[in-house]
């Protein structure tokens, strides 16, 4: 699964800056210099903290219903969504070289209709692995 949504804590400082926390997501905090800029930073530091335990083969929790967040009196609690996919295709946009190996009258066949094997192998493992282009 790629996509997410969990509720997010979002505590007022004194100072105008606000705290977020993942109560359902252990060691996830971040902060914001406003709300606005809160969410963007709660859904980079959501997507980053999910997207290495997918790396890690670990569990992803399951998100808490967000009417049972209980918030203080400087607090709010809200959903915040990402996509551990986007983010793969951002930071990991690099090419890795393959070797393959196909049968030579194939090879042939292929070379004479100039296909380029480097997008049919690509369009091939989306499909395998049902990843629509984006």
């Amino acid at each position: 699964m790629s996509k997410y949504v969990f509720p997010a804590i979002f505590t007022k400082e004194e100072s105008g800056l606000f705290s977020i926390a993942f109560p359902d997501v252990k060691c996830c905090f971040t902060q914001g210099k406003n709300i606005v800029d809160g969410i963007e930073m709660a859904k980079d530091a959501l997507c980053l903290m999910l997207y290495d335990m997918e790396e890690r083969g670990e569990k992803i929790p399951a998100p808490s219903d967000i009417k049972s967040i209980k918030c203080g009196k400087n607090e709010f609690a809200t959903l915040i969504s990402c996509d551990t996919m986007d983010y793969r295709i951002f930071f990991e946009n690099k090419s890795d070289k393959k070797t393959l190996t196909v049968p030579h009258w194939l090879n042939i066949m292929a070379e004479r209709k100039g296909i380029n094997f480097s997008q049919v192998l690509q369009t091939a493992l989306k499909k395998e692995l049902n990843i629509t282009d984006r």
